[in-house]
């Protein structure tokens, strides 16, 4: 009886609550990251949460982005979950291999990046000169970084041509910088509705793509955890993914009603919409083109394991 008692307890104890709260960054914001602000907007996470029996779960949505302090938030703790580009992610994943164990939990959007300009004599990015500064949101790290080390690479054989070239700002600061004429930017490799924003100045022109150097639709945002978060709370893992799923859903029924969760950021509903409407925009949980990332980055050292397929990068549902 005693034996059977211990056992009892061992097992009641030995079963964890999952978390009553989870903590979610916004991101960087524009486009690519609305699927959140989707989420928030109508509680899917919670919705899902109760519908796995955890009633009372908590979503706090922290007003944080760009791709090295998502990673640093994940990593210290003090975010459960992020978002951010492959680039971003693979980094993060390669760090934590042995340790955290961070894998994708699913993709959210695929989407082009634009390099736009005002400079005269910037025709093509191979125009830039020792006085030129690109705008991305992270250096090194960022989608537009690592596109621009994949162009040198296959152009100059030297991944790192324009690195020195690259400075760290947000897209709104950039945006101003760069139509204001500032001599803070004279380039910004930005995404959607900043980089459409900044067209509707005659003064400014695309002079690359993303989607030109890699070769097609590519994932522009996705969302990871860490491993010790899934095996301990698969419930509110769970949620969080079907929530994405749902919010992506809501996005492509009603866009109206998704672009009006970005008018208070400075952009109009018909501004948005319009982005929405472009078929290069996409809302999915399918990575795309993320190995194509994992390749390059392991080629020039930039991380130290190679993945060996989608399975070694994302967690199965």
């Amino acid at each position: 009886m005693h034996r059977l008692a211990v056992i009892a307890l061992f097992v009641i104890f030995g079963l964890r609550a999952e978390v009553n709260e989870v903590r979610i960054p916004t991101g960087a914001g524009g486009v690519g990251f609305l699927p959140l602000l989707v989420m928030e907007k109508h509680q899917l996470v919670e919705k899902y949460a109760k519908e796995a029996g955890i009633p009372n779960l908590k979503v706090r949505w922290i007003n944080i982005g760009g791709p090295a302090v998502m990673n640093d938030a994940l990593l210290s703790g003090s975010a459960d979950f992020i978002t951010a580009g492959p680039p971003a992610f693979l980094t993060l994943w390669d760090r934590t291999t042995t340790s955290a164990k961070i894998k994708g939990v699913a993709a959210m959007s695929s989407m082009p990046m634009y390099l736009n300009t005002r400079a005269d004599h910037l025709k093509k990015l191979d125009d830039v000169t020792a006085q030129d500064k690109i705008a991305v949101t992270a250096i090194k790290v960022s989608i537009p970084s690592i596109v621009m080390q994949m162009y040198a690479k296959q152009k100059y054989n030297d991944p790192t041509r324009f690195d020195k070239f690259t400075v760290t700002m947000t897209h709104p600061d950039a945006v101003i910088a760069l139509l204001a004429g500032s001599s803070a930017v004279d380039a910004h490799f930005t995404s959607p509705p900043f980089a459409q924003r900044e067209k509707k100045d005659p003064r400014v022109r695309t002079i690359m793509l993303s989607d030109d150097v890699l070769g097609g639709s590519t994932t522009f945002t996705m969302v990871s955890t860490t491993t010790k978060f899934r095996e301990q709370n698969p419930k509110v893992y769970g949620a969080v993914f079907k929530a994405i799923e749902e919010a992506n859903r809501l996005i492509a029924a009603d866009k109206k009603s998704a672009a009006e969760l970005l008018s208070d950021k400075g952009f109009s509903v018909p501004e948005i919409v319009e982005v929405l409407n472009d078929p290069h925009i996409k809302f999915t949980t399918t990575p795309e083109n993320v190995m194509k990332y994992a390749d390059f980055m392991y080629s020039i050292g930039s991380i130290k394991n190679r993945p060996a397929s989608m399975s070694d990068l994302f967690f199965s549902h």
